[in-house]
């Protein structure tokens, strides 16, 4: 089925995964990298960027396998009424994963570039292929269950995308989408005040990824941008290489975890702070057991990215002065896996977007009679049922339950009735993140 889906706002949780963007982030339009076909010329950024005034902050990737670089770009212009109108009548969104209702679920929201009407449902392809992709790499694959996946289509005049396979080729497309971005080649850059508008179509977007209808290697991460629409970031990659999955997850890394990048370019010593970033830190593991900060919880224990956790030095763009978790997780080198802190953020991430529990019942009007109390709990949750504090243990993992199944006192009087569901994921053991894996409603009954 097709359906054009309004944006619906949603108060967000705070997350004590780490520090949050290193920019400033106001609530405004996001900024569009690279110059496009139709001739607009860079202009000043909007509010909710990192870069200079007329320039934004992106991170791209020079091959399968390689460490991350990051560069500033010219940001463009803000969309013309033409602009507007020809997005406004286009767009459909086509439901690829649909888990639950938008605001109880993770909802990814890819956005395809450089395919024209009659490629729609070859983007629509690509999508399942890179989500499939993307879902194999833990923790998605464990937390698959928490996310939808929508597609949203663009329709571009030419087919392709700028710069491939060399810099001359020019494409018409619908967001703009460009390799060769500011002379880098493997720079996959979009227009994303283009992106905003497709996205916003998509009901509660979480995290956008552009699709770039192209079999050359490439992307990008714009992880300085807060969307009026609700996602931190937007991560572009080509739709065919069979790598750029791994571009997309380590985006992911930053906007679910907050997590920062391991990696270096040179030797340079860090001096500043102590990072924000639940995987950088200037102490040392020795330090890190003593203070019981930062990833201590993790240290010595095996990591699925390879070795143990310790303190390893480099991290945060520097070569001295900071330490990571790990010698080589994704956050350092594409390809790999995360690390144990780093997967603890994620996770952490994916409750912040998807509660552990969520109510069909309402809970703001009383309960009476034989009247059902149901609820969705994440497949991970363990859910128990209470009454007045005392927990019924013949309703454990129960969804739906009535007053009488619980031994509500049928005596005239009003009851509290109280689900509640945890993750046990033994994944997550920092107290402040665990507060995210668990989850509580109360109904007032009377019998």
């Amino acid at each position: 089925m097709r359906r054009h889906a309004s944006h619906i706002s949603r108060t967000r949780l705070t997350v004590a995964i780490g520090v949050a963007l290193t920019a400033a982030l106001a609530a405004t339009a996001p900024i569009a990298a690279g110059q496009g076909l139709d001739g607009h010329a860079p202009a000043a950024p909007n509010a909710g960027s990192a870069g200079s005034a007329d320039h934004i902050e992106v991170e791209y990737f020079t091959g399968p396998g390689s460490h991350p670089r990051r560069t500033e770009v010219p940001a463009s212009s803000p969309l013309t009424r033409k602009e507007q109108s020809t997005i406004k009548n286009d767009g459909d969104v086509l439901p690829i994963v649909e888990a639950g209702a938008s605001d109880t679920k993770v909802d990814v929201v890819f956005i395809g570039d450089g395919y024209t009407a009659s490629q729609q449902e070859d983007f629509h392809a690509d999508v399942r292929t890179k989500w499939k992709e993307m879902a194999a790499v833990q923790p998605y694959a464990e937390y698959e269950d928490l996310f939808n996946v929508w597609a949203v289509d663009a329709h571009s005049q030419q087919s392709g995308v700028s710069g491939d396979p060399t810099s001359d080729v020019r494409k018409n497309t619908a967001l703009n989408s460009a390799f060769f971005c500011d002379g880098i080649e493997r720079l996959l850059c979009v227009d994303t005040n283009k992106v905003e508008a497709y996205a916003s179509k998509a009901a509660d977007p979480d995290l956008v990824i552009v699709l770039g209808n192209s079999t050359k290697y490439g992307g990008a991460g714009y992880n300085a941008i807060s969307s009026p629409s609700g996602y931190d970031g937007i991560g572009t990659a080509s739709s065919d290489h069979p790598d750029s999955d791994q571009v997309a997850v380590h985006e992911t890394g930053h906007s679910f975890g907050k997590l920062a990048d391991e990696y270096w370019y040179d030797e340079s010593t860090y001096t500043g702070p102590e990072p924000g970033e639940s995987n950088l830190s200037k102490l040392s593991a020795a330090d890190m057991a003593a203070q019981k900060t930062k990833w201590h919880r993790w240290l010595g224990q095996d990591s699925p990215d390879g070795g143990k956790v310790g303190a390893y030095e480099g991290g945060g763009y520097h070569g001295h002065g900071l330490n990571r978790p790990t010698e080589d997780s994704i956050m350092r080198t594409l390809g790999r896996e995360f690390n144990l802190p780093g997967r603890e953020a994620m996770i952490a991430g994916f409750h912040q977007h998807a509660p552990v529990l969520t109510g069909v019942t309402p809970t703001d009007r009383k309960v009476s009679g034989t009247e059902r109390m149901r609820v969705r709990a994440s497949s991970h949750a363990r859910v128990r049922w209470y009454v007045d504090g005392r927990e019924v243990r013949g309703a454990r993992d129960a969804s739906s339950v009535t007053p009488g199944s619980l031994g509500v006192p049928a005596d005239g009087r009003a009851h509290t009735v109280t689900a509640r569901a945890t993750d046990p994921s033994k994944a997550v053991r920092d107290p402040e993140l665990r507060k995210l894996m668990t989850g509580s409603l109360s109904w007032q009954v009377t019998r």
